[in-house]
């Protein structure tokens, strides 16, 4: 799905390119509805290379994953401007110049610096669109008195906008430069590429913060934020900042699923040994069939309207190198235990290996994070917006339990801890606890998920 957006998205670059026989901006592309700006993963092809219909041409680094973006026809890579690594790239902005074969590339360089420093005006977002002053207000500060134009931008106060171009504000960023401290040069005060690489800071504020200790500092590696965790880091502040979290907690006796799961696992390993049904297997299909008994927490908060989903389509959290990315299973509740297994398997695979495509990974309606591999006996955690519901699962533990049919009163039980974090927008606390109540029921009489 992801290669025919990109194959749409170059269509149209190259298209344009073919009628006019010249050579035309390639921007980056928005591989899914909700990308608002990726990476550069790498380019499959150097300056000058020509490519073929099919060829893939770069790797697209967005936030959930890494995506090929292919040719849908011939043509050759004039320039690259956004070269391998370069991250936080704009939909929309210039990343390369491309043409046809037999074009000629000499204006490339031109064609480049124009885009280097004249950001899209469809890039703007509509934060930044109400933030910029009007321009009929504007236009006239500058021109009524030429003379002071040195002292307009001494110094810009808090939470002013930088206006700046995307290769200033890289260079920037890689230099350590405040770009607030910059004077810009280009129009209406921009901040261009030439006025960060002139940059020099002043003998003040060289000499403002002087070397106070000679004590060493402490052995560390700065390890490069990526897209992917640039962009959860943003997501689960916006969640914890806006969304009013509560916390529902119950233990659940796991005997029955146990006992259960090792009969399944003994039947389903005379036919296939490497299949096999996992506790989050049943937990999964507990939660689908909860979320049937329970529709409101299947529910999702749009502002105007609360969305309650007819069907479960479970978001499952899986750890990988680059971060935390949450693949979904489609309609739990109609599928088995061995089928939840399977395609939860292979999606964990996909997504580890950077390969999952953007329509298993968008949408979904319930989020379960099971931490219980690694011996966590309880966590909480945080809401995907516009979901509702997480469910946290911990580690299974032996806990003493009373038990009257025991001669000595009690006896050591299989013990699970499940923590629910809802949305009190949508969710309300009997809500989540009804929910609880069902979900628990369901893992300790887990032969009702046959009925």
């Amino acid at each position: 799905m992801a290669s025919s957006i990109a194959r749409s998205i170059l269509t149209r670059r190259l298209h344009v390119s073919a009628r006019r026989h010249a050579l035309s901006k390639f921007t980056m592309p928005a591989m899914s509805p909700t990308m608002t700006e990726g990476g550069i993963a790498s380019w499959k092809k150097k300056e000058g290379d020509t490519f073929a219909a099919g060829d893939v041409i770069l790797e697209i680094e967005t936030d959930k994953a890494t995506i090929d973006v292919e040719a849908p026809d011939d043509g050759i890579l004039a320039k690259i401007i956004a070269q391998d690594g370069a991250k936080n790239i704009a939909v929309g902005a210039t990343i390369g110049i491309v043409g046809e074969e037999g074009d000629d590339i000499s204006g490339a360089d031109k064609l480049a610096a124009e885009a280097a420093d004249k950001p899209p005006a469809e890039l703007k977002t509509r934060a930044e669109t109400e933030a910029e002053p009007p321009k009929a207000e504007s236009a006239p500060e500058p021109a009524a008195p030429p003379p002071p134009k040195a002292e307009t931008k001494p110094e810009l106060p808090k939470g002013e906008r930088i206006f700046a171009s995307p290769i200033a504000k890289k260079i920037a960023l890689e230099r350590g430069i405040p770009l607030s401290k910059v004077k810009g040069s280009g129009p209406e005060g921009r901040i261009l590429r030439e006025d960060v690489e002139k940059y020099k800071p002043s003998g003040e504020a060289a000499t403002s913060f002087p070397p106070t200790s000679t004590a060493p500092l402490p052995d560390y590696v700065d390890i490069p934020v990526t897209n992917m965790r640039r962009i959860i880091g943003s997501r689960l502040t916006q969640s914890k900042q806006e969304v009013p979290h509560y916390y529902l907690t119950v233990d659940i006796n796991m005997e029955k699923v146990q006992k259960l799961r090792e009969v399944f696992n003994k039947t389903l390993g005379e036919k296939d040994k490497s299949a096999k049904l996992s506790v989050n297997d049943f937990v999964l299909k507990a939660v689908a069939c909860a979320l049937a008994d329970v529709p409101e927490a299947n529910s999702a908060w749009l502002g105007e309207v609360i969305r309650q989903y007819k069907k479960a389509d479970i978001s499952v959290a899986v750890a990988t190198s680059n971060g935390l990315i949450t693949p979904i299973i489609k309609d739990v509740g109609s599928k088995g235990l061995a089928t939840i297994s399977s395609e939860g398997k292979a999606l964990a695979t996909k997504a580890r290996d950077g390969k999952l495509q953007p329509a298993e990974y968008q949408g979904g309606t319930f989020t379960v994070s099971n931490l219980g591999m690694f011996g966590i006996s309880q966590f909480t955690a945080v809401i995907n917006p516009p979901q509702s519901c997480i469910l946290a699962v911990s580690a299974t533990q032996p806990v003493l339990v009373p038990a009257p049919e025991d001669e000595r009163g009690f006896k050591v039980a299989p013990i699970m801890k499940v923590t629910l974090s809802a949305d009190h927008r949508t969710v309300d606390g009997a809500v989540g606890a009804r929910w609880l109540a069902a979900f628990k029921g369901y893992l300790e009489n887990p032969l009702t998920f046959m009925l």
